[in-house]
């Protein structure tokens, strides 16, 4: 019985990663982490309160480790004075499975009266939502059925939130020709780093 569980389990978040919706935002949002960050020099600022918030942070170090500096803002702090880490040029990721959060809908807000001009790409479930209208890149989750019994907890959204997440990041690598390398000056310790290492150094004899 557990084996069939898990069974299906995994076959219920495979189903939702596969039916991501697959849009010329993700083109869009590219071009604009590209733009602001390699180009104009600016930062990516992720942020997403709770389990949202988690994976945005999860986001920011994978982004910073593969040469796209990025930084998670919590969205309560923002309001106490961490808001000041915007600057011209960056760019905001912002998470919400509803669309609706209100400490990310107020981040929005407040972070336009700093940067009136900022743009916002927006990971969501909910197309008409206030976050998803606000957007200059709108990703959709496709809005799966959690795997808890409930129905309550993040758990396929989560999932469908990271995989969306790697998409950008896999992306941007691509575009700005990041390298083993160049990877390695970011990864001093531990298997990665050397992994990395001596794969750059097989990749200068080719």
């Amino acid at each position: 019985m557990i084996n069939e569980e898990i069974t299906s389990i995994l076959r219920q978040e495979a189903e939702a990663v596969l039916q991501i919706p697959v849009c010329e935002d993700y083109e869009k949002a590219v071009d604009y982490i590209v733009e602001y960050v390699h180009e104009k020099k600016g930062k990516l600022i992720t942020a997403g309160m709770g389990k949202a918030g988690q994976i945005a942070m999860n986001i920011a170090t994978t982004f910073s480790s593969t040469g796209t500096p990025a930084f998670f803002l919590h969205p309560s702090e923002a309001q106490h004075g961490d808001l000041g880490i915007v600057r011209e040029n960056d760019i905001m990721l912002l998470i919400s499975n509803s669309g609706k959060t209100n400490e990310i809908v107020d981040l929005l807000q407040l972070t336009r009266g700093l940067v009136p001009d900022i743009k916002f790409i927006v990971i969501t479930s909910n197309p008409d939502s206030p976050l998803a209208k606000e957007a200059n890149a709108c990703l959709l989750t496709g809005n799966p059925k959690e795997v808890c019994v409930l129905g309550l907890t993040p758990t396929t959204s989560t999932t469908v939130m990271t995989v969306i997440g790697d998409i950008l990041v896999v992306n941007t690598m691509k575009r700005i020709g990041f390298t083993n390398k160049e990877y390695a000056k970011r990864h001093h310790g531990g298997y990665l780093g050397s992994k990395s290492r001596q794969q750059s150094v097989e990749e200068q004899t080719l």
